[in-house]
């Protein structure tokens, strides 16, 4: 279970954390919002199929494969919908999480998930000051919605939340 929040400003937890490159493509190209996701993550390569549970976003059914870099390289070329982010994985307010600063053509948005292992947990969960607004419900800030567009393309829903663009 997690909560996706947009970034109120740069967490300064990231100083001096060496971010990991990921990159997503979602297929095919054809749907409105996929939600099978081939993604290279450093020198390691896998595909996941990602659904959400009840109708929550927040509550996630996945499956995952491993592939190696010969089968991603095929794969890749199935699709144009790819998102590039750094992720910083860190401790806020003494809560793990991962920052997703989102590269190219998102550049300047920035994501932060909290994953939790109870319901209660997550409930009980209070946003840190970094955090702007819970964006866990938001169809729009799914990885396979995103994939593909530009910043300019979700600025639109970015400005209900007075979500401001962040240059690191």
């Amino acid at each position: 279970m997690e909560r996706t929040f947009l970034a109120a400003a740069l967490p300064s937890e990231l100083g001096g954390i060496n971010p990991q490159t990921v990159t997503d493509v979602y297929v095919p190209d054809s749907a409105n919002h996929p939600i099978l996701r081939i993604r290279q993550k450093g020198e390691n390569y896998e595909i996941t199929k990602k659904a959400p549970s009840k109708d929550d976003a927040s509550e996630q059914i996945e499956q995952t494969i491993p592939l190696t870099k010969d089968e991603f390289s095929a794969l890749v070329k199935t699709s144009s919908k790819i998102v590039s982010k750094q992720r910083y994985k860190v401790s806020i307010d003494g809560h793990p999480a991962e920052v997703d600063v989102f590269k190219d053509k998102l550049k300047g948005l920035i994501l932060i998930d909290f994953e939790f292992d109870s319901i209660e947990a997550k409930a009980a969960f209070v946003s840190p000051a970094c955090c702007l607004a819970d964006v866990t419900r938001e169809e729009f800030i799914a990885g396979g919605m995103l994939a593909g567009k530009s910043y300019k393309d979700i600025e639109k829903d970015l400005a209900k939340f007075k979500y401001e663009k962040i240059l690191d």
